[in-house]
């Protein structure tokens, strides 16, 4: 089924060059949200869908490689496989989403939009995070959300070691397992504001039967924001 009503655009990677198909992708100008790709045999190209600008709708059919959606506005993305490092990495908004696993450092440096990751995600995952919104429902790997200043990370399942290791004010939900907590990470209370912003995520990202409940949230102590004489010799 069509979700745009409309034939989409086939660009074929087998056929067409990789700039070619990126630079048809990035000057498109849409006036309304009914603008449908399907990019075929990407076969983990690297860069692929960077940039967009538009409200479109992009699906591609298979594996991409490094920095695919990366820079993303508007559009929606849409991964009928795996990603590789850096999916939607400095993503300004729109919607990215993975329907397989994703490599290190999904969503690094993510000023908005979200991110969502129906596998897992490895290590890194929102590392730098700027102010977007990453809902994984499987696993994250270890030092993810490292410094980590502005957004929301939702993991369904486990967290990696050294979660949120030097994170400002972003805030992390773990429904699982932690395997350690990074520098300045801690434990936080989860209360009205927190139940309400984490059940919208989850909505969002069609996390179907999870319960605002079960997650736990994650979040800076604040003790490393200012410089302490007492500490002069560790630096």
């Amino acid at each position: 089924m069509n979700p745009r009503g409309a034939n989409p655009v086939v660009l074929d990677l087998d056929i067409t060059s990789l700039r070619e198909v990126n630079a048809q992708l990035q000057v498109e100008k849409a006036d309304s949200d009914d603008a449908y790709f399907v990019v075929r045999n990407p076969k983990g190209a690297h860069a692929l869908a960077c940039g967009l600008v538009s409200p479109m709708l992009v699906e591609i059919d298979g594996n991409a490689g490094y920095y695919c959606a990366g820079m993303n506005k508007h559009a929606s993305v849409v991964i009928n496989g795996q990603a590789g490092q850096g999916v939607a990495e400095n993503m300004m908004s729109g919607k990215v989403r993975v329907c397989g696993d994703a490599s290190q450092s999904a969503g690094a440096t993510a000023h908005g939009g979200l991110l969502i990751v129906e596998g897992n995600a490895a290590a890194r995952c929102g590392i730098s995070l700027k102010g977007g919104d990453i809902v994984v429902h499987g696993n994250v790997g270890h030092m993810s959300m490292f410094m980590a200043q502005a957004g929301r990370l939702v993991v369904l399942g486990n967290a990696g070691a050294a979660l949120g290791d030097s994170i400002y004010e972003a805030r992390v939900y773990v429904r699982g397992e932690v395997a350690s907590l990074g520098t300045d990470c801690v434990v936080k209370e989860m209360r009205d504001e927190h139940f309400t912003e984490l059940d919208k995520l989850l909505s969002a990202a069609d996390c179907k039967g999870a319960s605002v409940t079960d997650f736990q949230r994650y979040g800076s102590a604040r003790q490393l924001y200012n410089f302490k004489v007492e500490n002069v010799s560790a630096y």
